[in-house]
């Protein structure tokens, strides 16, 4: 595990995940639509699991994925899509570290939410880019 996910400790992690008022989560929602393909491009090489990332994506908005298993995705995303946080992502290799701790904890949490359609969903969009 690279040294930037062992230093962001799992209180944090939580925090980050924990949930917040309707509005909050629609501000995330627009926030993940407008920068993930972006962010997506920029850390393609940095995140080793970006296939399941980009499900999650799916997953998240999806409407028939239950709110609260869509809410901590889109916490986890929103994280990921900023520029600035724990580890600022313009750092050159490790600047994805910390987004990555908060995507493994989501995607481990919820993993059983993300379908099959939304893997095949991330697969068609990766071969895309």
């Amino acid at each position: 595990m690279p040294n930037g996910m062992r230093k962001m400790d799992e209180a944090r992690i939580n925090a980050i995940l924990a949930p917040v008022p309707a509005a909050e989560n629609e501000r995330r929602e627009r926030r993940v639509r407008e920068r993930f393909w972006r962010t997506v491009k920029r850390a393609a090489r940095q995140v080793p699991f970006m296939d399941e990332v980009v499900a999650a994506y799916y997953c998240a908005l999806d409407r028939d994925t239950p709110a609260g298993v869509r809410a901590t995705l889109l916490a986890a995303l929103a994280y990921f899509v900023l520029p600035f946080d724990f580890v600022p992502d313009l750092l050159a290799m490790v600047g994805f570290t910390d987004d990555m701790a908060v995507l493994m904890a989501a995607i481990a949490a919820l993993g059983p939410n993300v379908k099959e359609r939304h893997r095949i969903a991330a697969r068609h969009a990766l071969e895309d880019l």
